[in-house]
């Protein structure tokens, strides 16, 4: 799989009013394996921005607001990363976004594989900036490593201290499948095969306590990963 092709757990904002130009970057895009919501001006894509989005790919011509407007109100409200893509190349339009606080600025017509390389350049650059203050973040599960502490939407979750070590080495590999194996020697600095039950009580625990039972998912015969964001799980229900 190339690196454009990584887009699973990339949650995508499109704010577009194009029609046929925001339904053909969404599908594209959707074929690559981002999850993409789209916004058709600058109210509806307020109304999509939540702790979900890990990038909001936006158009400044909107019907109801200027697209600069938005991306200040973005940038006050939001750490989210703002990728600029308009029919506005001049230079004065460009300096302007990025001191508005946009991460980068794409002029159309673009091609999608570009599109694609900036929002996995400007994604990485914020979960690197994330990771470092460490800070993870799962959709509105929040891991605060320094702090050893889990909220959930903002409630403190209790976590022992082998539930939290296992909630947060799941966490910095969102996606990632982890062994079992590999999980007990990381956790418990051990290989003794008793550790497999011991993994699943853990496991069960954190689920039951974050209220998420979907939090962690099991692979069968493999191991355990992080599921979807929360907010996400909560969408495919209502679907």
């Amino acid at each position: 799989m190339s690196r454009l092709e990584e887009g699973a757990s990339v949650q995508v904002l499109l704010v577009e009013d194009d029609d046929r130009l925001g339904a053909a970057i969404s599908d594209i895009l959707a074929h690559h394996g981002f999850t993409v919501r789209r916004g058709r001006t600058a109210e509806q894509g307020l109304a999509l921005l939540d702790d979900t989005i890990d990038v909001v790919v936006l158009d400044l011509g909107l019907p109801d607001r200027d697209g600069f407007d938005l991306c200040t109100r973005i940038r006050r409200e939001r750490e989210v990363p703002v990728i600029i893509a308009t029919a506005r190349g001049d230079l004065a339009a460009r300096v302007h976004g990025l001191h508005l606080g946009a991460d980068d600025y794409l002029v159309k017509p673009f091609d999608i594989r570009e599109l694609m390389a900036r929002i996995h350049a400007v994604t990485r650059r914020a979960r690197q900036t994330s990771a470092s203050s460490g800070m993870l973040r799962h959709g509105n599960v929040v891991i605060d490593v320094p702090g050893r502490a889990v909220t959930v939407a903002g409630r403190p979750v209790p976590l022992s201290r082998k539930e939290f070590d296992l909630l947060a080495l799941l966490a910095e590999r969102p996606g990632l499948v982890l062994r079992r194996e590999q999980i007990i020697s990381a956790v418990w600095q051990s290989s003794w095969v008793g550790g497999q039950r011991t993994l699943e009580v853990h496991v069960a625990s954190i689920r039951s306590k974050t209220g998420r039972p979907r939090l962690i998912e099991s692979v069968r015969g493999v191991g355990y990963r992080l599921g979807p964001p929360p907010e996400q799980q909560e969408e495919e229900a209502n679907d």
